[in-house]
């Protein structure tokens, strides 16, 4: 990375990445939060089985990594969109998964560890703690490493500008 200061243009592309970023992720942490606590209250509940937050922060966060793969490739950072999309989509997945680890590391601590085990403390460590702290880790990773400016791009599509004349399969004379 260069130490030169950063030009008015590249701060503002920072900007509307982040704010995408966070966009894309308000919108996973809803399917988040809504799956989790449906599946917590529900057939996963503490009360009938004992791992029962963990397994259900597994599944409401792996939802939210698809609603999240979605919007960052083709919104949040589709200016560095790359041609490879497996290679690009498995390494969001390595990162995505890592920052769900930090969010469950958080949720295991305090349920497990600390013993605040109401649906609120849970709540606290899994959805606010641990997913700023992954979200941090996830935004940097996604940038230089996923999506990063030294990827091959995907070629952008252009196609052929067609005269309304023939559109009609007519000429003009």
């Amino acid at each position: 990375m260069s130490s030169a200061p950063a030009s008015p243009s590249r701060l503002r592309v920072l900007f509307f990445e982040v704010v995408r970023f966070g966009m894309v992720g308000g919108l996973g942490f809803i399917v988040d939060l809504a799956v989790f606590n449906l599946l917590v209250v529900t057939v996963l509940a503490p009360a009938q089985l004992h791992e029962g937050p963990l397994i259900a922060k597994l599944i409401s966060a792996s939802l939210a990594i698809v609603v999240n793969w979605l919007g960052n490739r083709y919104w949040t950072f589709r200016h560095r969109r790359r041609s490879d999309m497996l290679r690009e989509s498995i390494e969001f997945f390595v990162v995505s998964v890592i920052g769900t680890g930090i969010g469950l590391a958080c949720l295991w601590f305090s349920h497990y560890v600390l013993g605040f085990t109401s649906l609120l403390a849970d709540n606290i460590s899994g959805n606010v703690i641990g997913l700023a702290l992954g979200s941090l880790f996830r935004f940097v990773l996604y940038r230089v490493w996923v999506f990063g400016e030294h990827r091959p791009r995907a070629p952008r599509v252009t196609l052929p500008r067609v005269e309304p004349a023939e559109q009609l399969g007519t000429t003009a004379s």
